[in-house]
């Protein structure tokens, strides 16, 4: 007794045998060509390209570009090979810092007084830069400061803020009776003002 041909194996000597039913064209006929269809975007385009661009409005100031962040330390020679980038200090914006007016008496309060020698240089520095240390600590200082034992009273103290997170503050201070000029020029650095250039008259 032999035994029947299954349903999806061809009879000799007849046709193939339908494909099952959900078979999908391509895997039955592997020669199918493929088309690629460009569906178009239904919205219309987000600017009209024969409008040209504004990149300033007429009779309105432009907005100022953000300070810079932080640049990578790459040529510190303690860095191993391989090793991540060490970011220097970071610029701060005026809204993440004390008032300008402020901070400049206290640095201009601290510098003269460390002249007259009221108080040690080391305690400049976390007020100051330290290219701006080395120089108040190896340059000369006013005679005005170091001579005499009159008090010395910073008064008249005003800043201006001509770029953000930037401050530039003027002082007087009065010692024995004559009046001496103090400018100095803050900078946010690390969330904090920092005197970056001072001068005193």
């Amino acid at each position: 007794m032999s035994a029947l041909p299954s349903p999806a194996a061809p009879v000799a000597g007849g046709p193939a045998a339908p494909p099952p039913v959900g078979t999908p064209a391509a895997v039955t006929n592997p020669l199918r060509p493929l088309h690629l269809v460009v569906v178009r975007s239904p919205g219309p385009p987000v600017q009209d390209p024969r409008v040209p661009v504004a990149l300033v409005r007429p009779g309105r100031p432009s907005r100022p570009a953000p300070p810079p962040g932080p640049r990578p330390r790459l040529d510190d020679p303690a860095r191993g090979a391989g090793s991540e980038p060490d970011f220097g200090p970071s610029l701060t914006r005026r809204t993440d810092l004390p008032d300008a007016s402020a901070a400049g008496r206290r640095v201009v309060t601290l510098v003269l007084e460390a002249f007259a020698g009221r108080r040690p240089m080391t305690q400049l520095q976390p007020v100051v830069t330290p290219a701006l240390f080395a120089a108040l600590s190896s340059g000369r200082r006013p005679r005005w400061c170091t001579d005499g034992t009159a008090a010395l009273l910073v008064t008249s103290v005003r800043a201006c803020e001509p770029v953000d997170g930037v401050a530039e503050v003027s002082a007087v201070a009065r010692r024995a009776g004559r009046a001496h000029a103090v400018a100095a020029r803050l900078e946010g650095i690390d969330g904090r003002w920092r005197c970056t250039a001072l001068q005193v008259g």
